[in-house]
């Protein structure tokens, strides 16, 4: 028993062994087939590159501009170069670690180097716009004061920066737009800096004259043959004016009992000036409209609005503006000099050529309406002019002569009982206006230099009003001290 013991004990060494040895083989030839279970060196260890969260390396951003190119020294040699789109952008490898990248279009694409054992050396995201070195130059030299960046986008370029006035950055943009084909591919993002503004004073000067005279003599006379009455009438209107003036300017006579004959004599001789003058100013910034209207509205009957129920209509009012109204539009071109468009107009009511609307009420009511007419004189006009500079538009001149005679046919004609029988109508208008424009370009001032036109108003007392008649008193604003200056002419207050 103990013999066979000892040999089992033999057999199971002998196995143990052949495992191990069978175990080690096995390992020997894994390791030979499969190199990837090699244990890794320190001295071939090689850092990993940066890599983004969406498992791509991290690229750089790179524009260039078409036809030009740019060198790109690598840490490590270069094995193998990926380019997205080429007919974007190329690269070229002159040496190990020495590459050119060469912008070909307009668009984007990306590069990526390679290394010997295919890790990634470094990676581009390519821009190629167009080239604007010059168009930076050029702007540049003809624009000194500002300080204007351009930079591609897409097809398209956009403009930043600043500009010391409005003209320049439309010169700007000009150019822009002829580089890009078009002013749609242009995004102007120019700041003006200091934007000027610009008051325009408008003297707004008109005189009107007329001549009015009306002379008419009517007769009425009443003849008696036996039991036969004959009755003779002669009175003529005045159409000439539209209106008769005379009325109550007449002289009546009566010839005779019976037969009688009354004449009346109506005369009338007018001369009138109309002297209008409006200094309106205003203040706009450069390349905004501002509008100033002095006058009022009337009303117009603009339809009827009857109500089906109760079978009344009423009258639609609409109001129509009159008076001095401005409206001008400046732009700042350089300094001291204005672009300006400025259109005034002068318009009055008138009797002449008014209408009068009559609308039954009840069967023995008529309820009337007067709408007059408004004479207009408007001027429109675009000029440049320097800060400080006049422009006048005048030769706003209008003459009318109306001349009337109204009769008896046949003794109207005669050459002095003529007068007897007839009337005469004699009117004669002239107008003249002058518009005075005079821009400035302006800065906003304190509130203590200016001055209201009721500083140094005060209301009189009671025994000012009474002994002297006074109305008011005027004693000058606390704590102003006015400049001397030099007077030439006649000045002073005028007391009515």
């Amino acid at each position: 028993m103990r013999s066979v013991d000892m040999k089992c004990r033999a057999d199971l060494a002998t196995m143990r062994t052949s495992m191990v040895r069978a175990l080690s083989f096995s390992a020997a030839l894994a390791l030979v087939l499969n190199p990837a279970l090699t244990p890794v060196v320190a001295a071939d260890y090689r850092p990993a590159a940066p890599v983004a969260a969406d498992g791509q390396m991290n690229a750089r951003f790179l524009s260039l501009g078409v036809g030009k190119s740019i060198v790109i020294d690598l840490p490590r040699d270069i094995k193998d170069v990926l380019v997205a789109d080429p007919k974007i952008a190329n690269a070229v490898v002159r040496s190990s670690q020495r590459a050119y990248i060469i912008g070909a279009a307009v668009g984007q694409t990306n590069i990526v180097f390679f290394d010997s054992a295919g890790q990634q050396i470094a990676a581009y995201d390519i821009a190629v716009k167009r080239d604007l070195n010059g168009v930076r130059a050029a702007l540049k030299q003809i624009l000194p004061n500002s300080d204007i960046q351009i930079d591609g986008l897409g097809e398209g370029i956009v403009l930043t920066g600043t500009a010391a006035n409005p003209m320049e950055a439309q010169q700007a943009n000009d150019l822009a737009a002829r580089l890009a084909g078009g002013a749609d591919k242009v995004v102007n993002s120019i700041v003006v800096r200091g934007r000027d503004q610009v008051m325009l004073k408008v003297t707004v000067a008109e005189v009107a004259r007329s001549i009015v005279k009306q002379l008419g003599i009517d007769l009425t006379a009443n003849l008696n043959y036996g039991t036969s009455v004959v009755t003779f009438s002669n009175s003529n209107p005045f159409t000439a004016l539209g209106k008769n003036l005379v009325d109550g300017n007449s002289l009546t006579t009566k010839f005779g009992a019976t037969p009688s004959v009354q004449a009346t004599l109506r005369a009338m001789e007018t001369a009138g000036v109309i002297r209008t003058l409006a200094e309106p100013n205003l203040t706009a910034i450069s390349g905004e409209s501002a509008t100033f209207i002095a006058g009022g509205e009337f009303p117009v009957p603009a339809g009827y609005a009857c109500d089906p129920t109760t079978h009344v209509c009423t009258t639609q009012i609409s109001f129509k503006k009159f008076g001095i109204s401005l409206n001008f539009t400046p732009v700042v071109l350089t300094e001291g000099k204005i672009s300006l468009r400025v259109m005034t107009e002068v318009s009055e009511l008138s009797n002449e050529n008014a209408i009068t609307l009559s609308q039954a009420v009840t069967s023995t009511s008529v309820n009337s309406l007067t709408v007059p007419s408004i004479k207009t004189r408007r001027a429109e006009t675009s000029l440049e002019i320097p800060s400080g500079g006049a422009m006048a538009m005048a030769g706003l001149i209008q003459q009318q002569t109306k001349q009337a005679v109204s009769g008896l046919p046949g003794l109207m004609q005669l050459p002095i009982l003529g007068t007897l029988f007839r009337s005469r109508d004699f009117v004669n208008n002239a107008t003249e206006l002058v518009v005075i424009v005079t821009p400035y370009i302006v800065r906003a001032v304190a509130q203590k230099d200016l001055s209201r036109p009721d500083d140094g108003f005060s209301a009189p007392a009671d025994p000012q009003v009474e002994l002297l008649g006074n109305i008011n008193r005027i004693y000058g604003v606390p704590g102003r001290t006015e400049p001397g200056r030099n007077y030439r002419g006649t000045y002073g207050f005028i007391t009515d």
